[in-house]
């Protein structure tokens, strides 16, 4: 959570009007109870934004999207919910306090912005104006690279000398402290002696920034001989592997004028396009996408093409990314280049048309995947047919359409001659199947996928009938419940109900920071249709179909224990397991 008390964000919300701070940005009219305007996320001629003072959210229903007046300002405004939070309160006149532990912890993180904006300036000026032999190789290997001297301002690019102490020197003349500088990863304390030295020696500097264009940490390549051919900076306070993309302070406009980010692995595989006028660009740093670099690409585009190298790693990368971009529900294409190219190798033979002709070509998630698999798997034999469904199923079932899971389900059972039901009951078989929880919410990839419609009802019935909570901690366990993101909501409604907490939309989504979480939300307040009739029954038969599923469930591992126990001749356990299965057929 935010470093914002709860009761001051509780107060923002209060006095915010919805209508009035959403209509600042959406038409809005009023329709009964609501107010409806255009999309403000799509481009529709029928109105399907509506807005609801009496439940202060808002719920699109072309796009999915919606949530309060926090997570709106956050889309529209592409900002952090700290952010959100502090500029609503300005609207409302609402002044948010710094305890001392907020203050020392800005302060600090201040701090360390400030020094990584000393080193980045540091070696931006000896890569520039430095008369050293040092400086002139280095200038001669980007010469050589192809980079212009205007690229190596706009991305500021750097030189480490190779000396022991040369940036630690020229900061500590700065009155910058030894142990700020260990802090930012910028020295590493000697093994079993006093002192320091530099981490970064004789290696051009690329500065990693926010999307704010704060520089966070540095990637650094070797100019002679070391053994690592690149380095980068640890994780600090400020830095988080994994959060940030290359460049992206530089592309983030262009990406949203276009709606497009093309995605690749490495510096000089993201700079050399922008050199040549491809600036909806950003890299991944060499690593799988994770779905914190995915969200913050969202708030700009759903649109992707993703064009990693042509060796075993960057198609590896690519392929562990697929399933994950698909559930962020990212329109997500491939693009091939040939063996032994990369992006910055590419663009510099063969130009800007030709690396765009590329991007234009490039194949969806499902083509791209199935030649994958198809090069692994002979497509003539049962068995791998089997195992060719399998790892494609996986993928189909993260798409969020059923039209499109539908059309592809077609496609595969047309290219393996298997039948359509048979691919539909895997299918199925593996959206039933229970999917592992994780507190990590940035792990969460099915958070936006359809849920089943009785954990849907069953939420929202708890959030209009407060008085049903009771009754269901009493008789349902958070194991019972499939999807993680309504596992995460439920458990927060008990948390609440124990608090004495008033439980409604509001209260549960000022619990959580997470825009996906807030769109949930939402989605299930915004549903008119699950509790018709009389609640009470629909109550008792959401829980029954849940403790249902679960006995189910464990009958199916029971099965499987049986048949593993009989295989292994260990009848003593076998008998054990037959007395406890009949005993689930009797309840």
């Amino acid at each position: 959570m935010p470093l914002i008390p709860e009761d001051i964000i509780a107060q923002v919300i209060d006095r915010c009007d919805i209508v009035e701070i959403i209509g600042e940005y959406v038409p809005l009219k009023k329709a009964g109870r609501n107010f409806k305007g255009l999309s403000p996320f799509n481009n529709e001629k029928t109105p399907s934004f509506v807005v609801s003072p009496d439940k202060q959210i808002f719920h699109c229903f072309s796009s999915g999207i919606g949530g309060n007046v926090i997570s709106f300002v956050m889309r529209v405004e592409r900002m952090t919910f700290p952010e959100a939070v502090r500029l609503l309160a300005r609207k409302v006149g609402v002044e948010i306090p710094e305890t001392p532990v907020a203050s020392q912890a800005r302060d600090d993180r201040q701090q360390l912005y400030g020094i990584n904006e000393a080193a980045a300036e540091y070696f931006h000026k000896i890569l520039l104006s430095d008369k050293s032999a040092e400086a002139e190789k280095a200038r001669d290997y980007l010469k050589a690279r192809g980079v212009d001297l205007e690229t190596a301002r706009t991305f500021q690019l750097g030189l480490a000398l190779d000396r022991w102490d040369g940036l630690m020197t020229h900061l500590q003349a700065q009155k910058i402290s030894l142990k700020l500088m260990e802090k930012a990863g910028l020295i590493i304390a000697r093994d079993n002696k006093e002192g320091y030295y530099d981490r970064f020696r004789n290696r051009i500097i690329f500065p990693i920034h926010d999307n704010r264009g704060q520089c966070r940490a540095f990637g650094a390549r070797a100019l002679g001989e070391e053994s690592a051919k690149y380095i980068n900076s640890p994780e600090t306070p400020i830095y988080t592997k994994g959060r940030h993309l290359y460049g992206f302070h530089l592309a983030k406009q262009r990406i949203a004028e276009e709606d497009l980010c093309i995605i690749v692995e490495g510096y000089m595989d993201c700079l050399m396009p922008f050199q040549h006028g491809v600036h909806n660009i950003v890299a991944s740093l060499g690593t799988a996408l994770t779905v914190d670099q995915v969200r913050s690409l969202r708030r700009y585009t759903k649109n992707i093409v993703l064009l990693y190298d042509t060796d075993k790693a960057g198609q590896a990368a690519m392929l562990r990314s697929l399933d994950m971009l698909v559930a962020e529900e990212m329109h997500v294409r491939i693009a091939r280049l040939e063996e032994g190219e990369d992006p910055d190798s590419y663009i510099r033979r063969h130009g800007k048309d030709a690396f765009l002709a590329r991007i234009q070509a490039a194949e969806s998630v499902f083509d791209y995947k199935l030649k994958n698999v198809l090069s692994k798997f002979d497509s003539s034999r049962v068995e791998d047919k089997g195992r060719i469904a399998e790892e494609m199923i996986s993928t189909i079932r993260q798409f969020p359409s059923a039209v499109v899971q539908s059309g592809y389900l077609k496609e595969l059972a047309r290219i393996l001659g298997v039948s359509e039901n048979a691919l539909g009951t895997e299918l199925k078989k593996a959206e039933e199947a229970p999917q592992p929880f994780s507190e990590e919410k940035a792990e969460r990839v099915n958070i936006l996928k359809p849920l089943p419609r009785v954990e849907r009802s069953l939420v929202k019935l708890l959030l209009e009938e407060e008085s049903l909570i009771e009754e269901t901690r009493k008789n349902l366990r958070l194991e019972d419940i499939q999807d993680a993101a309504i596992r995460e909501l439920m458990n927060k409604i008990f948390e609440f109900f124990e608090q004495g907490k008033k439980v409604d939309s509001i209260q549960l989504m000022n619990a959580f920071e997470d825009e996906a979480i807030h769109e949930l939300i939402a989605q299930i307040s915004a549903d008119q249709e699950s509790l018709l009739g009389d609640r009470t029954k629909i109550h008792r038969d959401c829980l029954n179909r849940l403790q249902q599923y679960r006995l189910k469930d464990y009958r199916k591992r029971l099965l499987e224990e049986m048949k593993a126990a009989e295989a292994a001749g260990d009848q003593d356990k076998l008998e054990a397991l037959k007395e406890e299965f009949n005993l689930t057929i009797k309840k």
